[in-house]
C-alpha cells in the first residue's frame, strides 16, 4: 500500500479476486466492483446463476459490463500517485543528472531523465512520459485481453460441439446402418453386393471422420490451454506497476496476436450415401400430385424461433435469420393422408432455409411450437454462414448428410408407418424413419426462405 493515500480509499479500489488495484474496472448486480478479467475467470465455471465473488449473492452471469469510468478514473488517480512517489526515491535519481526518470523512450524501453531525452544516443527516438505510456500499453493490453477471451469463448463453443459429435458418433452411423439395411430389405432384398458396398462405405467413412473428430478435439483442447495461458500472463502484466509493466513488456503483445491465430474450427461431418438402383423408379408408382396452399403469415416466426432454439441447443450459439416476410412462405397441403402410399418431390435448390415433410392436420388449426412437436415430421436445412447443417424431427436428430441437388422426394405409406426421405438427384437415401403410427390425418408441409 502507499503510505500516503489513505488506506480505506485503496482498499475501496482494489480488487477482492486479485487483491491488487482494480483494472477495467466492472461492477455487477450486488455494487461490489471487480477487474473484469478476474471477474471473467471466476464465473468461466462457475454455477448458474452466478454470485458475486465477496457476498455471494446471485447475479446475473452476463459479459457485456460497462466499464465503471468512475473507479477507473479513481484507480488512474491513485496510479499517478504511487509512480510519482516511486520515482522519487533515490535510487529512481539519474545517475548522470541527478534529476527524476520521468520519460519513457519507446525503442530502448528505458525510463530517462529529460536531459537524457535529449542527449544524441536518445534525441531520435520516441519519447513519452512514463505514465502516459503505462496507460497507453496498459489499454493495448486489455484490448488484447479482450480479444483472447472472445476466442477462448469461440474456441470452446467449437471445443463442446466437436465433443458432442464425437461421443455420439458410432451410434450415429450404427443408426445409418441399420436404415440403410431396412431400406434394402423392404425395397431390394437381391442386392446383397451394392448394399455390401454401401455398408462398407458408410464404416470405412464413419472411422475415418471419428479420427479428424478426435485430432481437431485434442487441437481444440491444446488451443484452449494456450489460450488461457496468454489471458492470465496478459492480466499479470496489466496488474504491475507502471515502471515494472514498462520494463517487463517484451513481446507479449506480439505473442497475444500469435497465440489468436490458427483457430481450429469444427469438423462438418458428411457421410456420402451411394445411389440405390432403382430406388426413384420404385416410388414413382406412388406419386401424387400434392396442391399447396402457399400462406404468408405470424407463423413463419414460430418456425424461426424453433429453428434458433435448435440450432443454439447443438452449437450453443446464437444464428441470425433474416425474418422479412416477402422472403419466406409456409406452405400445407390441400388434401389430408388417412391411408394408403403416397410419393411426391419438392425443389430445395435455391433455397437457404427450407423444411419439408408432413404434420398432423390438426395442427394447422393450432397454435404451437413446431420444431418441438411429436405431430409434425420434419426434414430441415438451416445455412450458418458457408454451412449447411441438416435435421429430423419427432425426435430432433442432427443428420450429417451432403446438401442435396435439386429435389427431395418424401415418400408416405401410412398403413405402415413408415416414413422416407431422399436425394433425387444421387437416387439416394436421406433419411427413414424407424416405423411409425399414424393415427391422425398427416398433410404434406413445406416452408421455405430464400436469401
Amino acid at each position: 500500500m502507499d503510505s500516503h493515500i489513505p488506506e480505506a480509499f485503496q482498499q475501496e479500489l482494489t480488487c477482492l479476486i486479485c487483491l491488487t488495484y482494480l483494472t477495467d474496472p466492472v461492477t455487477i448486480g450486488c455494487g461490489h466492483s471487480f477487474c473484469r478479467p478476474c471477474l471473467n475467470l471466476s464465473w468461466e465455471e462457475a454455477e448458474t446463476p452466478a454470485k458475486c465473488p465477496t457476498c455471494r449473492e446471485e447475479t446475473s452471469q452476463q459479459t457485456d459490463f460497462k466499464t465503471n469510468i468512475l473507479v477507473k478514473n479513481l484507480v488512474a488517480y491513485v496510479r499517478q500517485a504511487s509512480l510519482c512517489q516511486f520515482l522519487s526515491s533515490e535510487e529512481h535519481l539519474c545517475g548522470t543528472h541527478r534529476e527524476t526518470k520521468k520519460i519513457f523512450c519507446e525503442e530502448d524501453k528505458n525510463l530517462l531523465c529529460l536531459l537524457c531525452s535529449k542527449s544524441p544516443e536518445h534525441e531520435a527516438h520516441k519519447h513519452s512520459s512514463i505514465e502516459w505510456a503505462a496507460e497507453d500499453y496498459r489499454e493495448k493490453i486489455l484490448k488484447q485481453m479482450s480479444s483472447v477471451w472472445e476466442k477462448i469463448q469461440e474456441n470452446q463453443t467449437n471445443l463442446s460441439e466437436e465433443s458432442r459429435i464425437t461421443n455420439m458418433w458410432n451410434d450415429y452411423v450404427s443408426l445409418r446402418t441399420v436404415i440403410i439395411k431396412a431400406v434394402y430389405r423392404k425395397l431390394h432384398p437381391d442386392l446383397h453386393e451394392e448394399e455390401k458396398q454401401q455398408l462398407g462405405r458408410l464404416k470405412k467413412e464413419g472411422k475415418k471422420i471419428l479420427q479428424k473428430l478426435k485430432e481437431n478435439r485434442a487441437a481444440m483442447v491444446q488451443k484452449r490451454k494456450n489460450l488461457r495461458e496468454m489471458y492470465e500472463e496478459l492480466m499479470k502484466m496489466c496488474h504491475k506497476p507502471d515502471v515494472e509493466l514498462l520494463q517487463d513488456l517484451g513481446d507479449i503483445l506480439t505473442r497475444s496476436e500469435s497465440a489468436q491465430l490458427h483457430m481450429p474450427q469444427p469438423v462438418n461431418p458428411e457421410l456420402s450415401e451411394g445411389p440405390i438402383t432403382g430406388l426413384i423408379d420404385r416410388f414413382n408408382h406412388y406419386q401424387v400430385e400434392i396442391s399447396f396452399n402457399n400462406e404468408i403469415c405470424n407463423r413463419i416466426s414460430t418456425l424461426f424461433d424453433g429453428l434458433r432454439r435448435l440450432l443454439s441447443r447443438y452449437d450453443h450459439q446464437d444464428v441470425t435469420f433474416n425474418s422479412q416476410r416477402s422472403n419466406y412462405f409456409a406452405s400445407w397441403g390441400t388434401q389430408a393422408f388417412t391411408s394408403g402410399k403416397h410419393y411426391w418431390e419438392v425443389d430445395v435448390d435455391d433455397s437457404c432455409n427450407w423444411a419439408l415433410g408432413v404434420c398432423r392436420d390438426s395442427w394447422i388449426r393450432k397454435n404451437g411450437t413446431l420444431i418441438e412437436s411429436e405431430d409434425v415430421f420434419l426434414l430441415l436445412c438451416v445455412k450458418e454462414e458457408n454451412h449447411y447443417s441438416f435435421f429430423t424431427t419427432a425426435p430432433i436428430l442432427c443428420q450429417y448428410i451432403q446438401k442435396p441437388l435439386g429435389c427431395i422426394g418424401v415418400f408416405l405409406d401410412f398403413d405402415r408407418g413408415s416414413l422416407i426421405y431422399l436425394d433425387v438427384a444421387r437416387s439416394s437415401l436421406i433419411w427413414s424413419y424407424p416405423t411409425c403410427f399414424f393415427d391422425f390425418p398427416l398433410r404434406p408441409f413445406f416452408f421455405t426462405g430464400r436469401t
